[in-house]
C-alpha cells in the first residue's frame, strides 16, 4: 500500500476537540450495523470535508480501522488542502477501470486511519458512483474495517450522494449554523430516509458563531443526535 503524510492544522480549540470526540462517541455507540457512513451537507462550504477528516483520524486513535473515501467526485480539495502530493490517484480512476485498488489506496500516519482520493474529476461523477464496482468496494471495505467514511458532495445541491447513500449503513449530515434554512435540512433528511440510509446525527457548524471570537468562531462543532 502507497503512504501519504497527512497535514492538520491544530488550532488548539479545546471545545472543537470535545465536539469531535463527543461525534466519535456518538458513532461508536450506534453499533457495529453503521460501518458505512456517509458524510454529507445540504450545500457547499459547510465543513463536511473537514469533519469526514477529523471523525476518521479520531476513530484511528481508539484502535479502529477506518478507510475515508474522498467521494467527492466534483469539487474535492482533500488533496490540495491535507497533502503536498501531486499526481496522486483516486476513486473516479478506480471506478472507471483506469487503475487498481492497490493503486488508489494511501496509508497515513495514523495507524488503521487509510484513505482513498478523488482523483481527476469525470464527465460522469453520478454515474460512476452508482456503478457496481463502487458497491463491491464499499462492501469489501466494510469487512476489512471497522469504518468506511464517505466525504460525498452536499446532498442538497447534486444527485451523487443520494445515489452513494443506497450503498450506506448510515449518514451524518453537516449544517451551517445561520446557512441552510429548516426546509431544505428537512428535505435532505428525506432524501436519506427514502435511500433506506439512517441519518445517526447532525453536526451543527459554528454553533455560536455570533459570540465567539473571530479566531474560534470557524471551528465550533456541536453533534446532536438524531
Amino acid at each position: 500500500m502507497k503512504q501519504v503524510e497527512l497535514i492538520y492544522e491544530d488550532s488548539g480549540n479545546y471545545f472543537m476537540r470535545e465536539a469531535f470526540n463527543t461525534l466519535r462517541t456518538n458513532i461508536l455507540f450506534c453499533g457495529t450495523d453503521y460501518k458505512k457512513i456517509l458524510v454529507t451537507s445540504c450545500i457547499a462550504h459547510e465543513g463536511k470535508t473537514t469533519v469526514s477528516m477529523e471523525l476518521a483520524r479520531s476513530l484511528s486513535e481508539t484502535g479502529k480501522r477506518v478507510l475515508l473515501i474522498d467521494a467527492d467526485l466534483r469539487k474535492s480539495v482533500t488533496v490540495s488542502r491535507y497533502t503536498k502530493e501531486t499526481g496522486v490517484s483516486g476513486l473516479s480512476q478506480y471506478l472507471s477501470g483506469q487503475v487498481t485498488l492497490d493503486d488508489v489506496r494511501y496509508g497515513t500516519q495514523y495507524p488503521g486511519f487509510d484513505i482513498i482520493f478523488a482523483g481527476p474529476f469525470p464527465p460522469n461523477p453520478a454515474e460512476l458512483v452508482g456503478n457496481n464496482t463502487f458497491r463491491s468496494l464499499l462492501d469489501s471495505a466494510a469487512e476489512e474495517y471497522d469504518y468506511v467514511l464517505l466525504d460525498a458532495p452536499p446532498l442538497g445541491a447534486v444527485i451523487d450522494a443520494a445515489v452513494m447513500s443506497e450503498f450506506c449503513n448510515g449518514a451524518v449530515l453537516i449544517i451551517n449554523r445561520g446557512t441552510v434554512k429548516y426546509r431544505m435540512a428537512q428535505n435532505v433528511a428525506g432524501q436519506l430516509k427514502k435511500s433506506g440510509c439512517k441519518l445517526l446525527g447532525v453536526v451543527l457548524n459554528q454553533p455560536s458563531a455570533s459570540r465567539s471570537s473571530k479566531a474560534d468562531s470557524h471551528y465550533g462543532y456541536q453533534y446532536k443526535y438524531y
